[in-house]
């Protein structure tokens, strides 16, 4: 019996119709749907159909796949296949974050960020991009550096910006390099070397995609 890692291989194989073949059935037994949703959502190996996409990544989420969780937030988010609804997608992102999804951490922190389906709580926020930013994803690095730089959601703190604005910029991320150029020159020479400091420390202890505060 083929199993849902054999349509993973067919789906790196970029062979989606097989991949497509595998699944259908393991869907209807309640397994790969999050993978079958995948197909359907980028009209890989079957047409585009995101009204079927939503329907298996959300049966997905709802067994606590936070990937799948991330993707209902979006799609109710832009209102693809399902209407659209801020307040769900707001949810579904916080569910997404909870289960540990930096992508989910990220899009609840700007939805925390700009009240999109949600209060506006930019200390809140600020914690979900750290978490995020922890684990190595770059938009949130560069998203806390600029909390720091700005004192958005908390205290203003040059040296803490400048970490991770740097971690973020090292992946060209632009938000962070222009940023970081502005914190730089506000910097006075002691500031500068404990930044350094901090960065170097931090770097060697955790990589140069996860950072610890």
């Amino acid at each position: 019996m083929l199993t849902t890692a054999d349509g993973e291989a067919a789906f790196n194989d970029r062979n989606y119709e097989k991949a497509r073949e595998i699944w259908e059935p393991l869907a209807e037994r309640g397994q790969a749907e999050a993978w079958l949703g995948s197909l359907y959502a980028n009209g890989l190996g079957t047409e585009r159909d995101a009204a079927r996409a939503f329907a298996l990544y959300r049966r997905a989420a709802e067994k606590g796949n936070p990937l799948a969780a991330n993707n209902v937030a979006v799609m109710y988010a832009k209102g693809d296949g399902v209407a659209i609804d801020p307040a769900e997608a707001a949810s579904w992102f916080r569910r997404a974050a909870e289960q540990g999804d930096a992508f989910g951490q990220f899009n609840y922190a700007v939805a925390l960020t700009k009240g999109l389906g949600i209060t506006v709580d930019l200390p809140q926020a600020v914690e979900w991009y750290r978490k995020a930013a922890q684990g190595g994803h770059y938009p949130s690095q560069a998203r806390l550096g600029y909390c720091y730089a700005k004192g958005l959601g908390t205290a203003i703190d040059r040296i803490e910006a400048f970490v991770w604005l740097s971690a973020a910029a090292r992946h060209g991320v632009g938000l962070a390099m222009a940023e970081l150029e502005e914190i730089v020159r506000a910097m006075d020479e002691e500031e500068r070397l404990e930044a350094r400091r901090r960065l170097a420390e931090r770097l060697g202890s955790q990589g140069t995609t996860r950072l610890s505060a």
